[in-house]
């Protein structure tokens, strides 16, 4: 499946719903979410690993954005991402440069190598430029940075400050998706689609290689 197909499911996914909000009778997350504050900072420190390892895989970390959002609220749900996401590219960024090339290939070397072709010598500002605009997963920019010439402080603030818009739209959906009429609610529906529409139009001038 191209990126350009991936960002309209995005979409597709961001209507249905907002739909579903509007006509389904959503249960209250007080209940959930005072559960993991009686947790205290175990509750956190659990979560942040759980994200930190899903950054080493496939498996989209926004699905996990979006619950802490919905766990921890706006600004703390906000900053456990901002942490856990940082840390987990670091070590996937760490991880690509101690196994090498070879090793690193077998995730997909076409969108690995595109990634590293991208970064080139621009260092902070491709990596930031490739956070801002999510056209590629996470876990593959990470592993192609580790493979690439870019700096390491370099390749941490790009991704500190890149990954800032998409980590509040995001779980800004889980902290208001059920109050589907307020203003919050709303504002993060249109910024989530924003980036995924953004995204398509890159991949599509890009030419971002199928997954």
């Amino acid at each position: 499946m191209q990126t350009r197909s991936k960002a309209v499911l995005a979409l597709i996914l961001v209507i249905a719903a907002v739909v579903a909000a509007l006509t389904i009778d959503i249960p209250d997350p007080e209940p959930l979410r005072e559960r993991v504050a009686a947790a205290g900072a175990w509750g956190v420190v659990a979560f942040m690993a759980v994200y930190v390892l899903v950054t080493l895989t496939p498996f989209p970390a926004s699905a996990l954005t979006i619950a802490s959002g919905l766990l921890f609220g706006l600004v703390t749900g906000a900053v456990i991402v901002l942490v856990a996401a940082t840390v987990g590219s670091w070590l996937g960024f760490r991880l690509s440069r101690w196994l090498g090339r070879d090793a690193v290939a077998r995730i997909g070397w076409a969108r690995v190598a595109s990634i590293d072709a991208l970064i080139g010598r621009r260092g902070f500002l491709s990596i930031l430029l490739i956070r801002l605009v999510p056209v590629f997963p996470l876990v593959a920019v990470n592993y192609a940075a580790g493979l690439s010439a870019v700096r390491e402080r370099e390749y941490v603030l790009g991704t500190v400050l890149g990954i800032i818009p998409a980590t509040i739209g995001y779980t800004a959906l889980g902290a208001y998706g059920t109050s589907p009429l307020s203003w919050p609610f709303l504002i993060a529906v249109v910024a989530v689609a924003l980036i995924a529409a953004v995204a398509g139009f890159a991949a599509k001038n890009m030419r971002v290689p199928a997954a």
